[in-house]
């Protein structure tokens, strides 16, 4: 396993880590989550990603239970805030009330004194900036939580709270935005952006939600027990990837990943980490094997030849717009 900082803090996370978005509590048994965070851990990750709002907060739980006696200096834990997590008006949002109890009920599924990262998972629209950064100061100060990030804001939202996390005096660390070779909305703005103020990015579904493995084929059903057939695993996520026309250009990337030595898989993890502001690409699986298998991106080099290549096939179909930088409604 290779290591980056997190920007231009002095944190230092695996360039793989290891998310359990869709998985643990809802699509895999525990023992499966639990054999995956094993698989995770003796392949060098360090970096755990999740969010309170997870399988209904029994993501944290799982994850918490499956770290519960490993050394905690030796691993980044991260988690997130924002969506409901309960039926009041209040179990929700980036308000001080929403994000005081939230903490604390993180911290006491994740077994832990603190957390490393703490993200705000969407833009809150609804409550002052000043009041949410005001909420993660005293996250912080009280120790726990010892880095603050974002998930999925704009650039103008990011430059916005970075100058309040430093009249604060907090440190405003990292993004968490999806990016892949099919999904580029952050390139033109937010990169640029983290690059100036030392944000460094978090990037999750660097696969596309698994098209990018090549597993989804032209003019077929989706297999058999694929995350597009099971709606508990994000099928309606994946749906906008699932045409004729992307899964073909994706195909046309097989001949490339052998030419690499890469699986279709490991290829699409090692393209999001060529961009030098990327400091960690989120993985996340079902089975053991998937963990070894997208490890092995981890320290590879792709030569610019191969990366014009990548480009030529997938520009057809890739996003680029910064406007699709998402919404609230859009995810989980």
């Amino acid at each position: 396993m290779e290591f980056r900082h997190l920007g231009r803090s002095g944190l230092m996370v695996s360039e793989i880590s290891y998310g359990n978005w869709i998985t643990h509590g809802s699509q895999v048994e525990e023992d499966a989550a639990v054999a995956c965070v094993r698989a995770a851990l003796d392949a060098g990750i360090t970096t755990f990603d999740t969010a309170d709002v997870y399988a209904g907060t029994r993501a944290e739980d799982v994850l918490g239970r499956a770290l519960e006696h490993e050394r905690r200096e030796g691993l980044e834990i991260f988690t997130k805030v924002y969506w409901p997590t309960g039926p009041g008006r209040n179990d929700r949002g980036l308000s001080r009330k929403h994000i005081m109890e939230s903490i604390n009920g993180s911290l006491r599924r994740l077994r832990t004194d603190y957390v490393d990262l703490y993200q705000a998972h969407r833009y809150d629209y609804s409550t002052p900036l000043e009041e949410t950064m005001e909420a993660f100061a005293d996250v912080v100060h009280s120790g726990k939580a010892h880095y603050i990030g974002v998930s999925e804001w704009k650039a103008s939202q990011i430059r916005e709270a970075h100058a309040l996390a430093r009249e604060l005096r907090i440190p405003l660390v990292s993004s968490q935005p999806q990016y892949s070779m099919l999904w580029r909305v952050i390139e033109s703005e937010v990169v640029p952006t983290s690059e100036e103020l030392g944000l460094g990015q978090i990037v999750w579904s660097p696969m596309a939600q698994g098209v990018l493995s090549g597993k989804y084929l032209p003019g077929q059903p989706p297999p058999a027990g694929s995350r597009a057939t099971d709606e508990k695993s994000g099928a309606g996520f994946i749906a906008k990837w699932l045409t004729d026309d992307v899964l073909t250009r994706v195909q046309q990337l097989r001949p490339l990943a052998d030419q690499a030595g890469l699986t279709m898989a490991q290829l699409a993890v090692a393209w999001v980490l060529q961009n030098p502001n990327v400091s960690s690409a989120i993985i996340g699986a079902s089975r053991p094997e998937q963990v070894h298998d997208n490890v092995k991106a981890a320290g590879v080099k792709l030569d610019a030849a191969l990366l014009k290549a990548i480009d030529e096939i997938v520009e057809p179909v890739t996003e680029r717009d910064p406007a699709r930088t998402e919404s609230p409604a859009e995810r989980p």
